[in-house]
């Protein structure tokens, strides 16, 4: 084989040099988190990765915060499967950042989106990162009364909260119990509820009762005698339920408590929906997923936010690198209000 004169090879080490740099000019190196098995918090990784210019219809997006939530360690726990295809599996679902270019004329719920703007990005694919390739559609305003970190745990728990309270017809004058308040769809519905003038008993730990007097709900200590103690708050009787931990005594108490059951949801229990009768929403077998319900609660959630009509609670922050401690303090299901990586 002849090999290449030395004048040939500084051409071609120039070539190679010249494409490396338009990559380079493309593409974006990132650090994103990963699964790269099934299991628990000790299969996530952090990675080295590259991000690629906004085509039409896209925003690149540097994240300054990213929501964690349940569903995150579910996907690679194995508890929706375990297809070795799908690794390295690529999480998280929510974040707030600024923009830092658009494909084309690119259009969110919220209107234009600009480099430079702050929004938060929901329903994401691999929020967990340090920046992220998105669709505009899933690019929506930063409420300015919200930081960053605030801002990337609004979106799932607050859409969830909204269907919860769509499905059981919570509105002014209702009387609903929230299974579960303190955790960050509970404090979402507490919220929602109570400034829809709903009256709200909400189940807690009672190092959280101040938290949600604060909101303006009637907390009750769950465990034993919670039916009994729910009663005497509420002798006319409830109206709705909405079980936000998936254990018995909230099914069990939901059920003796609420008179139709079709005024009762779970976003965990759904075995137990299927021999209540009861509702059951979000991802799990057999559970309404209220696509359009969620959707159309987007611009509401950040309405109200921007307003100061709704608050985002977060209670721990970790950086990216420590994601599976994060999902650690995630899973113990303690926490009050959200637990968020920043980059």
């Amino acid at each position: 084989m002849a090999s290449l004169s030395g004048s040939a090879t500084g051409i071609l080490a120039r070539a190679i040099g010249h494409r490396l740099e338009a990559y380079k000019v493309r593409h974006m190196e990132i650090t994103a988190v990963v699964a790269t098995a099934y299991g628990g918090p000790e299969v996530l990784s952090i990675i080295e990765s590259s991000v690629g210019e906004p085509e039409p219809g896209q925003v690149l997006v540097d994240v300054r915060a990213a929501g964690t939530n349940p569903v995150d360690y579910k996907l690679y726990s194995g508890t929706y499967g375990d297809d070795p295809s799908k690794l390295p599996l690529r999480l998280g679902l929510e974040a707030a950042g600024v923009v830092r270019s658009v494909g084309g004329d690119a259009e969110g719920p919220s209107g234009p989106i600009r480099p430079g703007d702050e929004v938060i990005v929901f329903h994401a694919s691999g929020a967990y990162a340090s920046a992220i390739l998105a669709s505009a559609k899933e690019v929506l305003a930063k409420p300015s009364a919200l930081t960053f970190e605030e801002a990337s745990g609004l979106m799932l728990t607050g859409t969830t909260a909204v269907h919860a309270l769509r499905a059981t017809g919570v509105s002014a004058g209702a009387t609903v119990v929230v299974h579960g308040a303190a955790g960050g769809v509970g404090l979402m519905a507490v919220q929602l509820a109570v400034a829809d003038g709903a009256r709200v008993i909400a189940t807690a730990a009672s190092a959280q009762h101040d938290l949600l007097r604060s909101f303006g709900a009637e907390p009750v200590l769950y465990g034993e005698g919670l039916l009994e103690r729910i009663r005497a708050l509420a002798p006319d009787g409830v109206d709705a339920a909405i079980d936000l931990i998936g254990t018995d005594e909230a099914s069990d108490v939901s059920v003796a408590l609420v008179a139709d059951r079709r005024r009762v949801v779970t976003i965990v229990a759904f075995g137990r929906a299927a021999q209540l009768g009861i509702q059951a929403i979000g991802g799990g077998p057999g559970a309404d997923p209220g696509t359009e319900i969620r959707a159309a609660a987007r611009l509401e959630l950040v309405r109200r936010a921007e307003a100061g009509a709704l608050r985002v609670i977060v209670a721990a922050t970790f950086p990216l690198a420590e994601a599976a401690e994060a999902h650690r303090e995630l899973a113990r299901g303690h926490t009050h209000g959200k637990i968020v990586l920043v980059p």
